[in-house]
């Protein structure tokens, strides 16, 4: 039996493709994820992309609720001051 531990992660990191890739199944596991790390009441952190695989789950936490911390590295960013919800 494992041991359980009183301390519990309130956010979860998810890097993904930043396109669809050729397999359905990966769209709807990226919808689920989302509702799932939402319904647990956890943040999103993920690479701030704004397709693919990444958009999706991160819409689906946002749109339930929960917090999403978009992270966009190098230029990505640049001259960049505020971010507007797509979703």
């Amino acid at each position: 039996m494992a041991a359980s531990s009183s301390k519990q992660f309130k956010n979860i990191c998810v890097l993904s493709g930043f396109h669809y890739g050729k397999y359905k199944e990966f769209v709807q596991a990226a919808v689920d994820l989302g509702r799932v790390i939402a319904e647990k009441k956890l943040h999103l952190v993920y690479g701030g992309g704004e397709r693919g695989l990444s958009r999706l789950v991160s819409e689906a936490v946002f749109t339930r609720g929960s917090q999403v911390l978009s992270i966009i590295p190098g230029n990505g960013a640049k001259n960049l001051t505020q971010l507007k919800s797509n979703f």
